[in-house]
């Protein structure tokens, strides 16, 4: 059967906010080559760096997302247009003639600007997270054919709730009053007040996601509006390449972080769910949610997909340990710090206990080494640094919630066979085996850098570390046992009552007889030391 969803974008012009990012990336590649009768995607873009629009562009066209449809189609690159401007400015800061083009011409949008940094100032966050959508509401009443926007939220707000159903939740802020008020503000007093305002969300990343969320319910009126909620997103599972992942956001700077053996201990419950979608999933259910929002030409309510793999597909950050670890085993990455290893603890004593030994007492012994050979020291600075990020994800990986998504599997009852294969966002059909292991591999080529013609020298060092870190352990092991033993020579025996050790061996004998009477002397084979 053809693709019902590649015919619907047969024609149509795109506009896509964020398409720099990881997702973006992956959905733009998507929209080429899936639907490849497109009309027109328009990206918006900032200068930033001291490079323009265009340059940004050409750019992100050379990535290597894009390097299969540079060799088979290349004149499709054609299609994709850079409209310049700045989610954060009204109207986006977009030039007349391009605001013109867009409201014209463009039928779908998809929203995945935001900041992403789970310790962003609370004013950057809110002009980025709420106020850039808001922009965007008022563009879109200006658009002469909007069909469907899709606007990509997360799965983590509102997570006062244990159970978070495909809805949009009310919350005690209205998002105007706060906009409003922090904009009246200095930086410096919204960061005294952040945490009142924030409340019990862990940081400002969910805390603005969530009032974006109601302030798109309150403002949107009349325009086609879907939210997509993905949860942790991933390196992917096969397209656009397998194991594909740009960033260190979320479980790959740790996975990272392990397989060079710099990172061993984590503050992580490791019976709860870690969870983690791969990237194609979340794209794939947002081109088929925008279609089939433009097909049902519904209003309201505004229809919520969680995108998640908790609710149909559960995976523990145990057994996620578990198999990443044997998949750094069997494909160890070059250049190692130590052996691979890595410990979950829930209790803060022993991690912080953990930490110092495995982390910072290697890491200032590097450290007094360089400074006395006079060269530039780096280890508790780069630990430092690599905690506070880790230290971010603490609340995501101690709590657990139930994200409902009943939504997306009702979708893909209105989706031809063919789309679904196409446009597969099913989570009940991924094997978390071969996933982990292929997360590991793109993890090792795409971050640390490290192609597989590396494997034989690898595991060349992993054996020779192993072997290091078994002498190590032997080493520890010994001291410990003539220190124990040191101690005991060093206390007073008691034995009933307590003894003299001036006395003689003869005396120490008589004694021991007449407690127990029974000739202890054929024991005794080097007097008082016995």
């Amino acid at each position: 059967m053809e693709s019902q969803i590649g015919e619907f974008y047969a024609g149509r012009s795109v506009f896509i906010t964020g398409a720099t990012g990881f997702m973006g990336k992956v959905l733009v590649e998507k929209l080429l080559r899936s639907c490849p009768q497109v009309k027109h995607l328009y990206l918006l873009m900032r200068p930033s760096k001291g490079k323009d629009a265009d340059t940004r562009l050409q750019e992100l066209l050379t990535n290597q997302v894009f390097e299969a449809l540079r060799q088979d189609k290349p004149e499709i690159f054609d299609k994709v247009l850079v409209v310049a401007g700045d989610i954060t400015l009204p109207g986006f800061g977009i030039s007349p003639a391009d605001m013109e083009t867009i409201c014209s011409e463009v039928s779908i949008i998809f929203n995945s600007a935001a900041t992403v940094k789970f310790d962003e100032e609370l004013k950057a966050a809110v002009k980025m997270n709420v106020k850039g959508p808001q922009q965007l509401l008022q563009i879109c009443r200006k658009m002469k054919r909007l069909e469907a926007l899709v606007h990509v939220s997360t799965a983590f707000n509102n997570l006062d709730q244990d159970e978070i159903r495909e809805e949009i939740y009310n919350g005690t802020t209205d998002p105007q009053i706060l906009i409003d008020m922090i904009d009246g503000l200095d930086e410096e007093l919204i960061r005294n007040i952040t945490t009142q305002l924030v409340g019990n969300c862990p940081n400002t990343y969910t805390y603005t996601k969530a009032l974006a969320e109601q302030m798109l319910f309150k403002e949107s009126g009349d325009i086609p509006l879907a939210i997509v909620r993905p949860s942790i997103v991933t390196a992917a599972r096969q397209e656009p390449i397998p194991g594909w992942v740009d960033n260190l956001n979320g479980p790959t700077g740790f996975i990272s972080g392990v397989g060079k053996g710099f990172l061993r201990c984590f503050y992580i419950n490791s019976d709860l769910v870690g969870d983690i979608i791969p990237v194609e999933y979340p794209i794939n259910l947002m081109i088929a949610v925008a279609w089939h929002t433009a097909l049902e030409k519904s209003k309201k309510p505004i229809a919520v997909y969680n995108c998640s793999t908790g609710y149909m597909n559960p995976l523990t950050w145990n057994r996620f340990r578990e198999i990443g670890f044997n998949a750094w085993m069997k494909y160890p990455t070059r250049e190692m710090m130590w052996y691979p290893n890595c410990t979950f603890k829930m209790n803060t004593v022993v991690h912080k206990m953990e930490t110092a030994v495995f982390h910072y007492l290697p890491a200032y012994l590097i450290d007094a080494v360089s400074y006395l050979a006079g060269k530039r020291v780096k280890w508790v600075r780069l630990y430092d640094k690599a905690h506070r990020a880790i230290s971010c994800l603490d609340f995501f990986t101690t709590h657990q919630w139930r994200f409902v998504s009943d939504n997306p599997i009702r979708l893909l009852e209105h989706l031809s066979d063919s789309d679904r294969r196409t446009f597969d966002f099913d989570v009940r059909n991924i094997n978390w085996n071969t996933y982990i292991e292929t997360y590991i591999l793109g993890a090792r080529r795409f971050i640390l850098k490290d192609d597989l013609s590396t494997l034989p020298q690898a595991r060349k060092n992993l054996s020779r570390l192993y072997l290091l870190r078994t002498l190590l352990r032997l080493v520890l092991f010994g001291l410990m046992v003539a220190f124990i033993s040191y101690l005991l020579h060093q206390l007073p025996w008691q034995m009933g009552t307590p003894y003299d050790f001036s006395n003689s061996a003869d005396n120490f004998t008589f004694i021991v007889e007449k407690e127990s009477n029974q000739p202890m002397a054929p024991y005794l084979t080097n007097g008082i030391q016995s």
